[in-house]
């Protein structure tokens, strides 16, 4: 399989699925993921006055296909609660940092052992 093509351990945790919520995403939420999108992928929260109208334009870009991409994607599945999806990632989120916290504890008292 070509190395664009392999499946990727997760996605950037700051975009959420959008697919087969309700009510459906709204164009605020399409945006919102495609400045995520080019943040991710240009390496820059924000560019630079030089790079500006380039990521602007990216950014509208991948705007319009993710809601090419939501308005004609099928699915028999019943819709997502999105309340019930946004807890879902906040227990992900705490438990994800509450593991860090562990091994931070860990590795200070292993250091203050040594």
């Amino acid at each position: 399989m070509p190395p664009h093509r392999r499946s990727l351990p997760g996605m950037c945790r700051n975009i959420v699925p959008l697919n087969n919520l309700e009510p459906a995403a709204t164009d605020s939420e399409c945006h919102d993921a495609a400045v995520q999108f080019v943040r991710k992928i240009s390496g820059s929260n924000a560019p630079s006055r030089a790079n500006q109208e380039v990521f602007d334009r990216a950014v509208a870009e991948v705007e319009r296909a993710t809601r090419r991409l939501l308005d004609d994607l099928v699915t028999s599945a019943p819709p997502k609660n999105r309340e019930r999806e946004a807890a879902k990632r906040q227990a992900r989120s705490a438990e994800r940092y509450e593991a860090i916290r562990v091994f931070q504890e860990q590795k200070r008292a292993a250091r203050a052992g040594a």
